[in-house]
């Protein structure tokens, strides 16, 4: 199973394939979507929502996962994070993958077996799940590879559920 895992933000996107067996994780990508401050927010929505489907035509995943938007005591933040999730999710549904949804909570717990866990904790279970000889960078990046992470673990559990 292919999954792509999405860190949504309205300056830095990350994103994140990984190919998931059942019992192993392997990277095929990693990256981020940067837009530049001064850009008018539609415009960077657009350059958001064609690259993001770019990546999805280019690699064909089979599942898409992206972060939840938790509550941020900065409303004009949280606004542009939530703007930047719609456009990803649209990118997938317009790709027809199904979306998973994981609250900060949930992939952390995923990843570093504790929800409460800092972002250097994530990052280092990142790459020690991975296999990578360093963390990922920026941290987003490594946001949207735990996001991948965390849905393989769930999606893998709710199917042996069954």
């Amino acid at each position: 199973m292919l999954i792509m895992g999405v860190d949504p933000g309205i300056a830095i996107t990350g994103y994140g394939l990984i190919r998931y067996d059942g019992r192993s994780f392997l990277l095929v990508d990693c990256g981020c979507i940067l837009t530049k401050a001064k850009t008018p927010l539609a415009l960077r929505l657009y350059t958001l929502h064609n690259e993001l489907t770019s990546i999805i035509k280019q690699y064909c995943p089979d599942q898409f996962a992206i972060e939840e938007l938790f509550f941020n005591k900065n409303t004009r933040t949280a606004l542009a994070v939530g703007h930047a999730r719609g456009v990803a999710i649209l990118a997938a549904a317009g790709s027809s993958l199904p979306v998973f949804e994981y609250t900060p909570l949930e992939v952390k717990q995923a990843v570093a077996g504790f929800g409460r866990a800092e972002k250097t904790q994530v990052q280092y279970m990142v790459k020690s799940i991975l296999s990578l000889p360093e963390a990922p960078s920026p941290d987003d990046v490594a946001d949207a590879l735990a996001v991948a992470i965390c849905h393989a673990n769930m999606y893998s559990w709710e199917r042996k559920l069954k």
